[in-house]
């Protein structure tokens, strides 16, 4: 299955923050809308960063309660690993294994088209394990 398959079932809205908006804010964000991570896009729209609840924990641990007070760009990881709309569940479960991280924006033409998450991928490789054992029964049970 390709990732412009599972957004098309699961869409494509994408929570996004600020570069200047505090991580006390950002988390707030996070518990509110129940995501594990944003994008951060500047003005103009385009990426610079993505924030997730690791981020936030790893700047806490390092610098305490006044860390929430500071900008997002403090803790967001500004190396953005992204997802293209014509690649696989199995592509994309090996960059994010290997990467160790949860979250990848799809991009399309540049722009953010949606975000895929490794409970995603794994929804989808259950549901497509499901569906194999499911053929098998009905194969084996036809004789």
């Amino acid at each position: 299955m390709l990732v412009s398959q599972i957004l098309k079932d699961k869409g494509d809205l994408v929570f996004t923050a600020s570069p200047q908006e505090t991580v006390g804010a950002a988390a707030a964000l996070l518990h509110t809308r129940r995501v594990g991570a944003m994008v951060v896009v500047d003005a103009e729209e385009a990426i610079v960063g993505i924030l997730s609840e690791r981020d936030i924990v790893r700047v806490i641990a390092k610098e305490g309660a006044p860390a929430l007070t500071r900008p997002i760009t403090a803790c967001m990881s500004a190396d953005v690993v992204f997802a293209y709309p014509e690649e696989t569940v199995d592509a994309l479960l090996e960059r994010m294994t290997d990467r160790r991280i949860r979250h990848l924006p799809v991009v399309r033409d540049g722009r953010l088209a949606g975000i895929i998450s490794i409970g995603d991928l794994v929804k989808y490789k259950i549901s497509e394990a499901q569906a194999e054992a499911e053929g098998l029964k009905a194969y084996i049970a036809a004789g």
